[in-house]
């Protein structure tokens, strides 16, 4: 209900006499269209009228939706919220008969697999519907996964350079595009070698992005990549982000591959570290929950060093080297 005053339900009728005007509010009052405030007090004149009142809204008629609900609707759409909410299903209605139509007429398109913004323009005329408008609540109130659409969300493509195609290899993901650029020119060169370990392939991680990529490994890249043999490195920012990375990367791993520190890139930092006087602060926003699993890569003496670097609320940017240290 909403809040109003007598000077506002007044307002058109300032012309009326006072007795016009009370007969008009009574009105209102015995049709039921307005409550009285009574703690709002009454305005002094006689007869009295009491200063503010709540508006009543009309209870709109929803039958023939809930009937449109109850018989038109395919079973596969759920119905249970819009009935307990038909005023949402009222505003929602074009959309939800569009994936009506969806289901009933191109049923055998289904079977095929289809990203999700392409299924989500087959079925709403808008791609990105279901990525970043309404799309996931609408699917939602009607009791239907986006598994169900037999959709797939598509990844960044994966950017890497690759010196050689031959097999087996070494693949060493760089978390920063710096060091990525300084890598690769480091091979066009006609080096073969990183810190004395032959390297193939660089990978550009961007960040956390190598998380969304690595998903589709398999799918992105060129099969030399894939190849069972190869041996895939990680190096990134030696601090909790870039640690983190790491641990979910090898969290996703299938089996058969493991994904390493490249320990010689962390030793090198570490010891360029150490002359330098003030290593920069670690941004209070980062995720301090890492395990010990990445650490156990490294001699003792060096994990140290790291953890000490971390419990110092520093750490060492992967930019502290350059193509002159590789």
């Amino acid at each position: 209900m909403k809040r109003i005053t007598l000077e506002a339900l007044l307002a058109q009728r300032q012309q009326w006499d006072y007795g016009q005007q009370y007969t008009y509010i009574t009105g209102l009052l015995e049709a039921g269209r307005i409550k009285p405030l009574k703690a709002s007090g009454k305005n002094g004149r006689k007869p009295a009228l009491y200063r503010e009142y709540w508006l009543i809204e009309e209870k709109k008629d929803f039958g023939p939706l809930l009937e449109e609900l109850k018989f038109c609707l395919i079973p596969q759409i759920s119905i249970d919220y819009y009935l307990a909410h038909p005023e949402v299903y009222e505003q929602e209605r074009q959309w939800v008969l569009m994936l009506d139509a969806w289901f009933r007429n191109r049923k055998d398109r289904i079977q095929v697999p289809e990203s999700m913004n392409e299924r989500s323009f087959e079925i709403w005329g808008r791609e990105k519907f279901l990525s970043k408008e309404q799309g996931r609540k609408i699917l939602k109130h009607c009791g239907i996964s986006p598994e169900e659409l037999n959709l797939y969300e598509t990844t960044e493509p994966l950017s890497y350079y690759s010196h050689t195609r031959t097999v087996p290899q070494n693949l060493l993901i760089l978390e920063n595009k710096d060091t990525f650029y300084s890598m690769r020119r480091h091979l066009i060169s006609g080096k073969e070698s990183i810190f004395a370990v032959p390297v193939s392939t660089l990978i550009y991680g961007a960040g956390k992005g190598i998380l969304r990529s690595f998903q589709d490994f398999d799918l992105c890249v060129e099969p030399y990549m894939t190849d069972g043999q190869n041996q895939i490195w990680y190096f990134g920012d030696l601090d909790y982000e870039g640690i983190g990375i790491w641990e979910n990367l090898a969290k996703m791993c299938r089996p058969g591959r493991e994904i390493r520190p490249f320990c010689p890139a962390y030793e090198a930092m570490l010891k360029k570290a150490e002359r330098i006087k003030t290593l920069p602060r670690t941004r209070e926003q980062q995720n301090r929950n890492i395990k010990d699993s990445f650490f156990h890569y490294f001699p003792d003496e060096l994990s140290r060093k790291m953890k000490q670097i971390l419990e110092e609320d520093t750490y060492i940017p992967q930019e502290i080297l350059n193509i002159t240290d590789f």
